[in-house]
Formats: structure tokens, sequence, C-alpha cells
């Protein structure tokens, strides 16, 4: 009589987590399939990081919203990554026109174009079918950006709330996942701590993009009721009920 197959204990934990575990291994090196897998993905990452942005794609994606653009001080990517201090200053930005609005939004590159690319323009038109009658600024598309760009971003735009869309920093795992910072009061000078993060926003098991535009309207409701962006600000919002909640009504 033939015995029962034993169970590979790993497998149970491998599908609940895209993280590394459990690799066996060949003597004294993991397997091959293994090592491959793991530089294709460090490839990924890399390609990422230093992939540039298509600003005509993501003007086409963004459509029919015609887009500003806005560039950090860092001129090339190789200043950008050595110089993190140069991707939070300004360098230039197209003219805004009247001043005034209830939120900006500005899609960053970041570290990981790819991620702005691929889901940053599905979050802002989500974004924008749950603000009827809000002003909200033309969408900014920034080169070389890190976070703190949008800080004086938001303040040329006269916006009482700036959401950068920024690709976060590529995973071995994930080399798409975008993030989201949001600031009340938008000025150069605010400190992280004054703003809210939504991350892991990406296809291959993130958060995804209506849902992710959903908890950030909540927390723009919030931030405008209670004047603050930050650790005062917790995302105590119900997941279940975010995805029917109504639009909101303009801020007063």
């Amino acid at each position: 009589m033939a015995e029962a197959p034993v169970p590979e204990p790993w497998a149970r934990l491998r599908a609940a987590t895209r993280a590394r575990i459990g690799l066996g291994g060949v003597g004294d090196a993991p397997p091959l399939p293994e090592v491959l897998g793991f530089q294709m993905a460090h490839a990924l990452a890399r390609d990422a990081v230093h992939a540039p942005l298509d600003v005509p794609a993501l003007e086409a994606a963004l459509r029919p919203h015609a887009a500003l653009h806005a560039a950090s001080m860092a001129p090339d990517r190789g200043t950008y990554l050595r110089r993190p201090d140069l991707g939070r200053r300004l360098r230039g930005m197209d003219a805004a026109g009247e001043g005034g609005c209830d939120v900006a939004f500005v899609l960053a590159d970041g570290l990981s174009a790819t991620a702005v690319q691929r889901h940053a323009a599905p979050v802002f038109h989500a974004c924008v079918e749950r603000l009827p009658g809000w002003r909200i600024a033309p969408p900014v598309i920034a080169t070389q950006a890190r976070v703190a760009l949008g800080d004086e971003i938001g303040a040329r735009l006269g916006a009482r709330l700036v959401a950068v869309l920024i690709g976060e920093r590529p995973g071995l795992s994930v080399p798409d996942s975008l993030g989201i910072y949001l600031t009340f009061e938008p000025r150069p000078g605010r400190r992280d701590s004054e703003r809210n993060c939504i991350s892991n926003i990406h296809a291959a098991g993130g958060l995804r993009p209506e849902l992710a535009a959903a908890k950030l309207v909540w927390l723009m409701r919030e931030a405008l009721t209670r004047k603050l962006t930050g650790t005062g600000l917790k995302d105590d919002a119900d997941p279940a009920a975010l995805a029917g909640r109504p639009p909101l009504p303009p801020p007063s």
C-alpha cells in the first residue's frame, strides 16, 4: 500500500505572502528557479527606479483634465537618487491661472515611475468622481519629485489640501506600488508627521485604486473638518462601507 504524500510545510505560508520564505536548497545554494526569480525581481526593481516617466502617455490617461507640469531642482535621475534634498525643491512649474482650490493632485514619479504610469490616473479619476462640486486644481505631473515637492506646488495653487500620488521604493516582490500623501494647508517646511499616507496601491494583491480613492476622499473630508492631517488624523473609516459611500458635498 502506497504511503500518502507528505504535505509541503511551507505551502500554506507561501500562499499568504509574496515574501520569499521556505525556498529550499540544493546543497549549499538555493534552487535554481529561486535564484533566477530573485534576479528577475531585482532587475524589475532597478528598471522601475531608473525608467523615465512617460509624460505624454500620462497626460492622455488624465484626459479630459488638462495637466500642468512641474520639475524639481534635480536635473537628472542620477542627481535625484544621490540628492534627495533637490527632489523636494521646485525648479519650475506651469502657470496655473486663478489661485485657490480645495484640493490639488500631484502625480510624481518618485522612486517608481512604473507605479505612477499604471495606477495614478485611475486613482485621480476615481477621486474626482467622488468630489462633485469641489474646486479641484488641474492635475500636476511632477518629475524627479519627492513627496515634499507637493508642499510648494500646493502653496502656489492656493490649495487647502494637496494629495501627492507618488511611486514608492520598489521591493523584490512589487516594483510598481503607488503611495499617496495628503497634507492640509501645504507650504514649504511641512514635516512628514503632518501628512497622512495611503500605501501599497498596486494590482498584485495590493490596495485597488478604487478603494484607495475612497480612503483618500474620506481623509480629505476629515482633514477639512478637523483642519489638520498627520498624526492627529487617524484613518478609522470602515473599509467595507467606503466603496458604497455617496459622493461628498462641496466643502464649506
